[in-house]
């Protein structure tokens, strides 16, 4: 049951062409962002739509899906995990993000 503890699983457009990163190493890594869409009827019954903004990091086999295949646009499906880190810019000011890392990718519909 460990993998129930934290995975996630979303079903978007990807929102800018990727950024690819090559290593020193050989492998690349994948960052960008995902829309979902979640509709509600308001108080007035009137269908709304809700978008939800997830940054996704994919490494090696998926990096390369990615880059070959996932421009801006794009619907897809990802599996991962969820992580949290810090960084620091030359601003000094420490940042938080929270990513999805990416375990699996599957390329969906004609876009």
């Amino acid at each position: 049951m460990g993998i129930i503890r934290n995975n996630v699983q979303l079903i978007g457009n990807v929102g800018q062409d990727p950024n690819i990163t090559n290593l020193e190493n050989g492998k690349k890594v994948a960052r960008f962002s995902l829309a979902t869409n979640a509709y509600f009827k308001d108080s007035n019954g009137e269908r709304q739509k809700e978008t939800n903004w997830h940054n996704i990091v994919a490494w090696g086999k998926s990096a390369e899906i990615i880059e070959k295949f996932a421009a801006k646009g794009k619907e897809i499906a990802v599996t991962g995990k969820l992580k949290s880190r810090t960084y620091t810019p030359d601003d000094g000011i420490q940042r938080y993000i929270t990513e999805v890392e990416a375990r699996e990718i599957l390329l969906l519909g004609n876009n």
